[in-house]
Order: structure tokens, then sequence, then C-alpha cells
């Protein structure tokens, strides 16, 4: 689960020319605005991380002005966001652990998860979290979510990719889908739950007029394997404000999961050739990410430019060509890395 709010430690306070009043508070890979001498290096606070939707309560009022919400999805709460203040980028917020009653009496400790604790959920858009066909169940257990790490977050990813061969695609701007073939049963999902295939769901309706599903099971069948899941990013009008400007839906598969494994990188592309889906674009090649972007802002420059369809670029994906365990996360070695002049295009 993602860490929408951590008990973190200020790793460096940076001025802000021509600004009497804020300074940039830098925690792990992110930077955001603070109030002049409100934080110093090595203080321990609690940190948000844009995307976080904060409940309505007494500690979080003053951000009503720029970040109150209310939408019959997620209900009332404040949205934290990329800004800019004097021409810095903002993302995030740090605040100290005595002005946070419910953190009181508390053992806290550095990378310590606090979202549940604070109330904190994540912001998803309504065209995210809205219907597209008729709801089911949830995910299965055998699909999982498609949420990845942004490099601000935990830096130390970086390391964990020297000396692997690495992958670089482009991160695609729609909506988290998945087809999962368990048994034989065929599973359609989105980002969170599991569509009845009757007709109206356009995404089930895309897939099967293509013969996805049908050549997926076939698949199955073919390399005697239990299950097989592709995860994708479904895009077009009406998907996340078509940032694309498609002029017809696209589903475009990211991962591909064999027994619950997740493939390498020339399985991924053999599995969409076999089923006629379209992969998301492949970037960039190499052996050592590291040797090549050293640091975060390396790879942040890396994520800026023009991306599919000549629109600007979301970011970017990174994995190693074939699958490894991160002890950070946990799971497969992957990370993302969001183009900040995207999320200050998009007010994102």
């Amino acid at each position: 689960m993602r860490k929408l709010a951590s008990i973190q430690r200020v790793k460096a306070v940076l001025p802000i020319p021509d600004a009497d009043r804020l300074e940039l508070v830098q925690v792990l890979g992110w930077k955001c605005v603070g109030g002049k001498n409100e934080f110093h290096e090595g203080d321990l606070v609690v940190y948000f991380e844009i995307d976080s939707f904060l409940p309505i309560c007494e500690e979080f009022e003053f951000l009503r002005k720029s970040s109150y919400k209310n939408n019959e999805f997620m209900g009332e709460g404040f949205r934290l966001k990329t800004m800019k203040f004097r021409g810095e980028i903002s993302q995030g917020l740090c605040l100290g652990t005595d002005k946070l009653p419910k953190l009181n009496g508390l053992e806290l400790s550095e990378g310590m998860d606090v979202t549940e604790i604070l109330g904190v959920k994540e912001w998803e858009m309504p065209e995210r979290a809205g219907s597209s066909g008729t709801i089911i169940g949830d995910r299965p257990g055998f699909i999982p979510k498609t949420d990845e790490t942004r490099i601000q977050s935990a830096p130390e990813l970086l390391k964990e990719f020297a000396g692997l061969p690495y992958y670089i695609t482009t991160k695609m701007d729609g909506s988290s889908h998945s087809i999962g073939i368990r048994d034989g049963k065929v599973s359609f999902t989105g980002h969170n739950f599991t569509y009845k295939d009757d007709g109206k769901s356009s995404f089930v309706e895309y897939v099967k007029n293509r013969g996805i599903p049908e050549k997926m099971k076939q698949y199955v069948d073919d390399n005697k394997i239990a299950t097989l899941v592709l995860q994708g990013e479904w895009c077009g009008e009406g998907i996340q404000k078509n940032h694309l400007k498609l002029k017809s839906p696209e589903w475009f598969v990211f991962t591909a999961r064999i027994d619950d494994k997740r493939t390498n990188l020339e399985t991924l592309k053999d599995i969409c050739k076999y089923v006629g889906c379209q992969m998301v674009p492949v970037e960039e090649e190499g052996n050592d990410l590291p040797a090549r972007y050293p640091d975060e802002q390396a790879l942040l420059a890396r994520a800026e430019g023009v991306g599919y369809n000549g629109t600007v670029r979301e970011g970017i994906v990174i994995r190693p060509i074939e699958p490894v365990h991160s002890y950070i996360l946990s799971g497969p070695l992957s990370m993302k890395v969001i183009n900040n002049k995207y999320l200050i295009k998009n007010d994102e």
C-alpha cells in the first residue's frame, strides 16, 4: 500500500529566491514549501504525498482556500496536488508531529505509515472512480492493483537497479484495466472493481471485439499454465480527460503475469503480439540505470518531453528486463517518474 502520510526526516531546508516567509523543505526525494524557520534539517515530521485526500478537521483547515474538494465519489476533504510558489515546484505537505493530536502518545519512528491513523485517502478523479459498466465485485486476488511507486517516495530504489539491464516505457494517461484468465474463467477489471460482461462496459466490448480474451485462453492452453493476466491503461475520449487526444479508445498493456509472477520484457512483447493487443511504447533499454541517471533529478529530467501522439508526456515507468525482487517494495522492482511540467499543465 502507498504511504500517503508517513513519518519522515527533513533532509534539507533550502531558500526560495525573493521569498521572505517561505522555504523549500526536502523530504525523501520530494520538495514542498514550508514557513520560514518552521522546519530544520533532521526534524522528524509528518509528510503527506501529492494525491493525498485529507479529512475535514481543524488541523487541516488552513488548506481550505487552496485545496478544498467535494464530490459524490470522494466526499469532502482537502486534496494535495503539485503547485508552484515563486517559481518553485511544491509537492506534498510537511507538518510537525505536534500539530496532529491523533499522533499524541504514539511512539513515532522514521518511515512509519500513519495514513490510516490520520484518515487520509488517495484522491481519485470521478472518471476513474465512476462506473465503467456493471460492477459485480472487487478485483479478484490474482489481479493485483497496478500502482507504481514514484522515485521521490523511495529514492533508494535507484540503487536496486545498479548493474541490471532495464527498460523505460512511456506512462500512458488513462485508467487502469486488466483481463485475467483463471480456471478457464475470464475476469474484466478496472482499478478497483470487476465488471460484468453484459454489453455495458466499453472496455469489455473493446477487447471482446478484438478477440483478446479468447486468444488469452488459447495462450493458457498452449503453454499449459494456470493463470494469465494482462494489465494496461485504457485511454481515450471520456477517460481521464483524454490527455493523449485519441480519436478512438486504446488499451496499452504494460504488464503480463503468468501464474502470479510478472514476466520479463521479451515474454510481455510475445504475449501482446500473440493476443493482438498494443503494448506501451518502449522508449529505452540499457544495462545500468544509476550509471546513466545518477539521481532522481536526472530521472525527472528524463521524464520530460513529448510523449505519445505528440502530447506532453505524463512520465515514464522503469523496470528490470528480467523481474527482480525489491526489498524496499517487498515485491517486483519497478518505479515511475512523473513529469512535473505535465502535473503543472494539467493542474495535478
